[in-house]
């Protein structure tokens, strides 16, 4: 059998990550092994990691302000975004573990659950800007998911829950309950320039359900800038 090139070990690592969101937002708590071509993933974390040193970077003044979708381009190139632990703070959630894909895995009490997951080395799925990529990933997880079925909507960007800050641009897939079903929610964001993606998953037994628990996620899980 002949070796996979380069660019097929690219979309095979690529198709994982795909896959292991899909999961999530169908509202299962499990993904597969994990592929070893798969992009090292970035643990979540309550704190920002030791800095790095980008020359003429001001990471303090990006950290400050709002991270729109044309504002992505400020991020250092390569150096990825955090995802913080906070949703296991809010009343009523608790955090059910991480699978060996770097998910986190949040349970809330009504029985809704939450998935958050951030990658790195995201290079093939970057458009022209940071809304066209993430489209682009959303796409990538189902052909038939079209811009115009995502809407925007925006996570914390660093700053604390109980606290007015800056908040991070992203898109939104809702899909109601079926019969039987539950009603489900992803946010997610390609950030361009930094070559990293941020995506969360909710899942609910019933449409109100969904929105309590998706109001914890936007006050609570916050996008952590990058410390460089």
């Amino acid at each position: 059998m002949p070796a996979p090139t380069r660019s097929g070990i690219r979309r095979c690592g690529l198709q994982a990550v795909a896959a292991a969101a899909a999961v999530a937002f169908l509202g299962g708590c499990s993904v597969g092994i994990p592929d070893p071509a798969v992009p090292a993933t970035v643990p979540s974390t309550r704190q920002p990691a030791t800095p790095t040193i980008t020359p003429g970077h001001d990471a303090a003044a990006v950290a400050a302000r709002n991270m729109s979708f044309s504002a992505g381009t400020m991020l250092a190139r390569g150096v990825p975004v955090g995802l913080s632990e906070g949703l296991a703070d809010a009343p009523g959630w608790r955090r059910s573990g991480s699978n060996a894909g770097g998910t986190n895995l949040y349970l809330k009490s009504d029985g809704c659950q939450a998935a958050a997951k951030v990658r790195v080395n995201q290079w093939p799925l970057v458009k022209a800007d940071d809304r066209e990529s993430t489209a682009g990933l959303f796409a990538y997880l189902d052909p038939t998911i079209l811009p115009k079925y995502l809407k925007p909507a925006a996570l914390r960007w660093g700053g604390e829950p109980d606290k007015h800050g800056p908040t991070v641009d992203v898109l939104v897939l809702e899909r109601a309950a079926r019969p039987a079903g539950r009603a489900a929610v992803v946010l997610a964001r390609v950030f361009g320039t930094a070559g990293s993606s941020v995506y969360v998953s909710v899942s609910c037994p019933s449409a109100p359900a969904l929105a309590a628990a998706r109001a914890d996620v936007e006050r609570w899980l916050t996008v952590v800038p990058p410390p460089d």
